[in-house]
């Protein structure tokens, strides 16, 4: 509120504006007042911030009060403005018409000056707790946005380093776990599905290899071609994720039953699509659409969506990134073996037609988001 509170008098007729100001000329000291005729320019002071409260006749010409009241109403930063009804008309109806569109307060004529003064000293504070009562809200909407956003940044970053954690001991990076789940939110959004979804395969997505941490160093870091035996230990590593990203976590009853039955944890709905979307990535990301894939042979819709889309972005950066054992291939090249796999059926044609439509985008990112500059990783496997 202004230094001085300004009380807007709207009324079409002069000489009860006159009386108006003449009964409260020993309160200008204190407050500011404004005196219309015309309800159309009252309306634009209230809706221009110049105004803390409105009286209002209610029987006028062209607007009358009641369509003042709703165009205040109507309106989100004076939809609280305190506005008194001031009439002659004693009628019943009159009033609840008037108390159930919304007006704080009803005065009659003829007025009494130390009712119309007490009246308006009542408004001012009504709307000096209404503004302090915003302030607080706007406060505290601040705080949990604030923490909203520190919680996604914590949750962002342990997802980020337990996708990681599936790359540790492999050739891949940290940036290779981070542009898959870009490559997917964008082959999401090209499909057409919603932002729930591309929100969801963009988190979830960098968790496709963590099934690796329960694969063994002789296996994964084999430079040379894997054995029958030692390609089905290497199979293993999607069921590990999927189960690592799905089994339930008995240890957490005990901690969920002292957190009062997940009070305070969140929206589970959205924590069951994130990690059955998870398992789902984990799980199926290697099946190929022709049912070539690993390690259930799974063919076209049988695989999961999100899986699909990730069994294409994962192979794109695969080719696409430097190895200890060899470079990166060129874009070009790398779009050739891609266009090869999908001709022999490889890849959901829908989700390869996205990839063809935003193959640029997604070099872009490639080239946007860098290696980590160091890694501890050995000799490295193949794209496996």
């Amino acid at each position: 509120m202004r230094e001085k509170p300004t009380v807007l008098f709207v009324d079409d007729e002069p000489h009860v504006l006159i009386g108006l100001r003449r009964i409260l000329a020993t309160r200008c000291g204190h407050w500011d007042f404004r005196f219309l005729s015309d309800p159309r320019r009252a309306l634009e002071l209230v809706l221009g911030g110049e105004v803390d409260v409105v009286v209002t006749d209610i029987r006028m010409p062209d607007m009358d009060g009641f369509a003042l009241l709703r165009a205040i109403r109507s309106n989100e930063a004076t939809q609280d403005m305190p506005v008194t009804f001031l009439t002659g008309c004693l009628e019943d109806d009159v009033k609840r018409r008037a108390l159930d569109q919304g007006a704080t307060d009803l005065l009659n004529k003829p007025i009494v000056p130390e009712e119309l003064v007490a009246r308006i000293a009542s408004m001012l504070r009504l709307h000096h707790y209404q503004n302090q009562l915003k302030g607080v809200n706007l406060s505290l909407e601040e705080k949990v946005r604030a923490r909203t956003e520190e919680l996604d940044r914590a949750r962002l970053d342990i997802i980020w380093r337990l996708a990681k954690a599936g790359e540790y001991k492999d050739e891949e990076t940290g940036g290779h776990v981070v542009r898959v789940g870009c490559y997917c939110r964008l082959l999401a959004e090209q499909i057409g599905m919603n932002r729930t979804f591309a929100e969801a395969i963009f988190l979830t997505s960098p968790l496709h290899d963590i099934g690796k941490i329960g694969v063994s160093d002789a296996i994964l870091l084999k430079p040379d071609k894997l054995t029958a035996e030692e390609h089905k230990a290497m199979e293993a590593h999607c069921e590990i994720g999927a189960r690592i990203l799905t089994e339930e976590a008995w240890g957490m009853k005990p901690f969920l039953q002292w957190r009062d039955q997940t009070k305070g944890l969140g929206d589970m709905g959205s924590q069951h699509l994130f990690l059955s979307m998870a398992g789902d990535i984990a799980r199926a990301h290697h099946e190929r659409w022709n049912g070539s894939g690993y390690p259930n042979q799974l063919q076209g819709d049988q695989i999961p969506l999100a899986a699909r889309m990730v069994a294409l972005a994962d192979m794109f950066d695969a080719l696409g990134s430097d190895r200890p054992y060899r470079q990166g291939y060129p874009h070009e090249k790398v779009m050739d073996i891609i266009r090869c796999e999908a001709q022999a059926d490889a890849f959901d044609p829908m989700v390869y037609t996205a990839f063809q439509a935003i193959s640029e985008r997604m070099r872009q990112v490639r080239e946007d988001i860098a290696d980590d500059a160091a890694h501890p990783g050995g000799n490295g496997a193949s794209f496996r």
